[in-house]
């Protein structure tokens, strides 16, 4: 397991996610654009066995314990997961892009709505407003135009309900099984690439020519940074929530607008820079709120913990 001190652990699982999933973002487009390798569900498929096999390799160097499972209870998880894949892919080809990204937007709001009905989790008046700002501000950056079709909708309801089901249950199958993140993930990979073989193959694989040795190296290379991602997934929704994994996907994507208008030339007019802003306000002081929370958490814990000590004393 990795040693890091605990209160360096959260933020070095945040950091560690930020910065691979940008850098996924990029492997991507690459591939998809410069490589013209449009397969995205066959990519998913390599990135999460490669996923699996950098697992081994962590638990064949001692990085982590093997933990048996139980199959059952991890498949849950690896069908949502299959299921937000397909069904995310589908919710992009039936809907524009603008309605795609406002029903993305609108996975925040939904998980709020979802813990506190089925799971009983209570959020504080200020994180609703915070995570309001920032839904808010993604909108304006990102949701250009909103057409509407029947079968769109119900498509990208459904990829909704499913994607938020699945991180829910990164964070609770932890819990629940007693297993950490490199545990629970180890069982999961191999599970969710099974299912998404059959899938990849009726749909892409069966008309995908073999890559060049160049497009082979970049999607390998993306395989490698996916590992990062989707162990940082884990590691961030097990140690902190699916809304706080939530929060840092919106401020990733500010910082992946920011570099494409520096970097690439990318559209920056001034709506989409007042949602960019709106968005990082709302970051900032849901940060703000999560840290004075933890901060007095362990203000409560130390004193009870002086208390206990000092009652010891008294008794002697």
């Amino acid at each position: 397991m990795f040693v890091t001190p605990h209160r360096f652990l959260i933020p070095f699982c945040l950091v560690l996610n930020a910065f691979s999933s940008i850098a996924i973002v990029f492997c991507n487009k690459l591939i998809f654009e410069d490589h013209d390798f449009r397969a995205s569900t066959t990519l998913t498929l390599i990135h999460f066995v490669m996923t699996f096999l950098g697992l081994v390799f962590c638990l064949a160097g001692g990085m982590f314990k093997f933990k048996r499972l139980s199959l059952m209870k991890v498949m849950p998880l690896s069908v949502s997961f299959c299921g937000f894949v397909v069904l995310t892919n589908m919710s992009l080809m039936y809907n524009s892009v603008g309605f795609y990204q406002l029903m993305k937007v609108l996975t925040t709001p939904l998980l709020v709505l979802m813990e506190t009905v089925i799971y009983d989790k209570k959020f504080s008046k200020k994180i609703k407003v915070s995570l309001l700002l920032i839904c808010f501000g993604v909108s304006v950056a990102t949701v250009t135009d909103s057409e509407v079709n029947l079968v769109g909708t119900l498509v990208a309801l459904s990829a909704l309900f499913v994607t938020c089901q699945y991180q829910i249950w990164v964070g609770t199958k932890q819990k629940d099984l007693g297993c950490d993140s490199f545990q629970l993930l180890l069982y999961q990979a191999p599970l969710s690439s099974v299912l998404l073989l059959p899938i990849a193959y009726f749909t892409e694989l069966r008309r995908l020519h073999y890559p060049c040795n160049d497009t082979l190296s970049v999607i390998l290379l993306s395989g490698f940074v996916a590992f990062i991602v989707n162990l940082s997934i884990f590691l961030v929704i097990g140690k902190t929530s699916p809304v706080t994994y939530n929060v840092l996907g919106h401020f990733k994507l500010c910082v992946i607008l920011l570099i494409g208008h520096v970097f690439f030339d990318g559209p920056m007019g001034s709506k989409r820079f007042l949602g960019v802003l709106l968005t990082l306000v709302g970051v900032f002081w849901y940060t703000h709120l999560k840290a004075a929370k933890h901060s007095g958490a362990e203000v409560i814990i130390s004193t009870e913990e002086f208390k206990g000590k000092d009652e010891d004393s008294d008794g002697v």
